[in-house]
């Protein structure tokens, strides 16, 4: 490939102003002497992580020209004969004299090119320490990365806005001892347990919302599963993506799949069912939550509950799950208690309990998710487990999350506090 060319494409990054950018909660370190992986579901926003961290460079007295950005996905880059060291030459001559140790090189989706591994080893150890990485394609997907650099990488998982980084989105002020801020909390409230958090989409209109999540679906699906492993049974596939979003917030069964797909006529393995099970993980589409138990093992191989990875995304593949509120709201709230970096498990023993909280290797808090507290039956199951499990784990504690009621109150020695959604995840979130 021409180095003309790739001097343009840094030379344009170096122009170009960098487009609005509103800070998150997470913030790529700096100086750690390591490769910096951002791993995530596609269009979660990792590049613009590496935009903020451009943009904080720049306010820290750092040159535009010792920030070299990267681009792998240009359409000017021909992936089959692209040299990488060629960035380093032209780097090099469009900047004479530049000092290499002292840059930051911000390679997007690197992993489309052949021997990228060994050239980030080589690029870290030998030219520079500061090196940023993203990637999320089908050729290599992000988990991969950290893997393929053999201990040289540290890894930080991107996911969608969380609740409050969607607030500030839209420059909504959170007070919660003000009832104008509350208002504009609880109608924003609203709006992010139905439309979820992905970046690009929450300006757009629904129409456009819904198509653009659908999209997001097929890319995932045909370009991180299909091309990559090669999948024959791409109607098979398809069905068993959409009954992991169908499931989302309940329990999640291969063996069920399996017989619904057998009684269609279809022949499948279990294992590969499996497999596609691992697929869908790793790429991000849902999350899989284990079962506590004391043993670490029986954790491993229980049944879990599955969650997709935006409430958004779901709604738009799966319209049952778009009026389910009880399934939405639990899916919301797994998803905040994630990007809080929060463990999470659930119990279900005579009585269920949809999370349990880990923290310093013990339990710290359980949590019940009832969208709707006017059913007295629903109200008291919810409880009924709530206080189970509080005694179990010896919590003094639990709390209800719900859509609107706030209360607190004492049953069989147990403080049960009843809690609205917003209000919780902004307490949760204003920890961090």
């Amino acid at each position: 490939m021409r180095k003309d060319i790739i001097k343009k494409i840094i030379t344009d990054f170096h122009e170009r102003k960098l487009p609005e950018l509103k800070p998150r909660l997470f913030s790529v370190p700096l100086n750690t002497k390591k490769i910096v992986v951002l791993t995530g579901v596609r269009r979660g926003g990792k590049t613009y992580h590496l935009y903020n961290l451009t943009a904080n460079l720049i306010k820290n007295k750092t040159d535009i020209k010792n920030i070299l950005y990267f681009n792998f996905e240009d359409e000017r880059i021909d992936k089959n004969t692209f040299i990488l060291n060629d960035i380093l030459d032209a780097y090099a001559e469009l900047y004479s004299g530049i000092n290499f140790g002292k840059c930051y090189f911000l390679f997007d989706e690197i992993q489309n090119i052949n021997g990228w591994e060994k050239f980030l080893r080589r690029v870290h150890e030998q030219v520079c320490p500061n090196v940023y990485v993203t990637g999320s394609n089908a050729t290599m997907l992000s988990r991969e990365i950290s893997t393929s650099l053999r201990g040289r990488s540290i890894s930080y998982e991107i996911y969608p806005l969380s609740f409050s980084e969607y607030l500030n989105f839209f420059d909504i002020k959170i007070n919660l001892n003000s009832s104008k801020s509350l208002s504009l909390v609880s109608n924003a409230f609203e709006q992010f347990l139905k439309w979820g958090g992905f970046p690009e989409t929450i300006k757009l209109n629904e129409e456009i919302k819904i198509k653009t999540f659908q999209e997001y679906f097929n890319v995932m699906l045909f370009r991180d599963i299909i091309e990559r492993y090669n999948i024959a049974q791409t109607a098979i596939l398809k069905y068993f993506c959409k009954r992991v979003v169908a499931a989302s917030a309940g329990q999640f069964s291969i063996n069920k799949i399996y017989n619904e797909i057998k009684s269609q006529g279809y022949k499948i393995s279990k294992d590969t069912l499996y497999e596609f099970q691992g697929y869908v993980e790793a790429i991000y589409l849902a999350v899989f939550i284990p079962k506590y138990f004391g043993s670490a093992v029986k954790r491993e191989f229980s049944k879990k509950k599955v969650y997709t990875i935006d409430t958004g995304l779901a709604s738009s593949i799966d319209p049952f799950f778009a009026k389910n509120i009880g399934a939405k709201l639990e899916n919301m709230i797994l998803l905040e208690l994630i990007k809080s970096k929060k463990t999470v498990y659930y119990r279900a023993n005579n009585y269920e309990c949809d999370f349990l909280i880990i923290e310093n290797e013990r339990i710290s808090e359980a949590l019940q998710v009832c969208a709707d507290m006017s059913n007295m039956e629903t109200t008291k199951r919810e409880v009924k487990g709530l206080i189970h499990a509080c005694k179990e784990y010896g919590l003094n504690r639990g709390i209800i999350i719900n859509l609107y009621d706030e209360k607190s109150y004492k049953l069989e020695d147990i403080e049960i506090m009843v809690m609205p959604a917003y209000k919780y995840i902004l307490l949760l979130q204003s920890k961090k």
